[in-house]
């Protein structure tokens, strides 16, 4: 798991919510809102999709986890879609760790990344989630990132 640090920009964003327990399920989340953005003209080689995680499954009951599905868009864009929310992403200094995009390799990364972190020296930011992120040419080579914010 290779693992750098970066300042990521804040980012006004699309999103849909899915809620219920973490996993496979998401997937449904995210071709919806691929197709929303597709036909929106907001989806190409250099979009970005984000995935975060509202809720710790140690602390919610699975079925009441939130996950919410995004998309970077210019403030240009004016929705009018009931799909879709609007929201923001925060930017600040994260650590960005590029995994496979595999099932497998992202549960055992969100095992992983905590224990690297603090081996680091790393402090989290429990202000600001934790962020899957799928750039187009980082997802058509099998590779996504978990972005993590640090103070």
């Amino acid at each position: 798991m290779e693992m750098t640090i970066e300042m990521m920009p804040a980012y006004r964003i699309a999103y849909i919510r899915r809620i219920g327990p973490y996993g496979i399920n998401n997937v449904e989340t995210m071709e919806k809102l691929k197709g929303w953005a597709k036909s929106n003209h907001l989806f190409n080689d250099e979009s970005i999709i984000f995935g975060i995680a509202q809720d710790n499954p140690e602390m919610t009951k699975p079925e009441n986890c939130r996950y919410d599905t995004c998309i970077g868009i210019p403030d240009s864009c004016m929705l009018k879609d009931s799909l879709v929310n609007e929201g923001s992403i925060a930017g600040g200094k994260y650590a960005v760790f590029k995994i496979k995009h595999t099932a497998e390799a992202v549960q055992e990364a969100w095992i992983a990344i905590f224990p690297e972190l603090s081996r680091k020296g790393y402090q989290l930011d429990g202000t600001r989630p934790i962020i899957e992120r799928y750039s187009v040419g980082m997802v058509n080579n099998h590779f996504c990132e978990i972005c993590v914010p640090l103070c």
